[in-house]
């Protein structure tokens, strides 16, 4: 997988988003687009998660599966790519070691955001290393309507204000879908169609993924 180089002149401003991606779906597609447009992103890099720590490893579809899929759902997107590094780690991933990758690969010319849910910023403090990870990138809080940004603060602004100065709330129409809705709706015969991109709905369908 090849990555973009720094612009002359200057640094880049590269958005990771991580998720499982069991499936990919359209509210992830909307959060990546507008977190490019807003933060002015040169690029995003969907980061389909290994081995997460916080999930039950029997419960998340294999991995080759969840990187297809979301090969197939950005391939039409010039600005955005999907990395195998978490997929490829035989070890449990963990953010803080996704961050460092690339804070190494291009230094000091590049400034990093991770974009994940509102409701993942709530459980940060409990993240491999979140104090560093804090120094380390930028955070995108994606938010369902009526989400706000003072649930956060208040939630965490009075334990851990330093937290709160790293993250910026997106809200994002869309992410009223969830891939576990998905998950529900194939086993129960339901049609997906424009929940995801059609590539990836005959991609679930050919390798009968979530049925029961």
């Amino acid at each position: 997988m090849s990555f973009l180089l720094p612009k002359d002149g200057g640094g880049l401003s590269i958005g990771i988003m991580g998720g499982t991606f069991d499936p990919v779906h359209i509210g992830h597609l909307v959060t990546a687009e507008e977190a490019r447009q807003q933060f002015k992103l040169d690029l995003v890099i969907f980061m389909p998660t290994g081995n997460p720590p916080h999930k039950d490893r029997d419960q998340v579809t294999d991995a080759e599966h969840r990187y297809l899929m979301t090969l197939l759902a950005v391939v039409d997107n010039p600005y955005f790519t999907v990395s195998r590094m978490e997929i490829d780690s035989t070890d449990t991933t963990y953010t803080i070691d996704t961050v460092q990758h690339f804070t190494k690969l291009y230094n000091s010319q590049l400034t990093l955001y991770f974009i994940t849910g509102a409701d993942a910023i709530l459980n940060i403090t409990t993240w491999k290393d979140y104090e560093m990870l804090l120094k380390s990138c930028e955070f995108i809080a994606a938010s369902r309507p009526g989400y706000s940004f003072g649930r956060l603060k208040e939630i965490l602004g009075d334990a851990f204000p330093e937290v709160i100065k790293h993250v910026h709330l997106l809200e994002i129409p869309a992410m009223a879908i969830s891939s576990t809705f998905l998950r529900r709706r194939v086993a129960e015969g339901k049609t997906i169609r424009y929940l995801t991109p059609e590539t990836v709905e005959q991609y679930i369908y050919k390798n009968g993924l979530y049925t029961r």
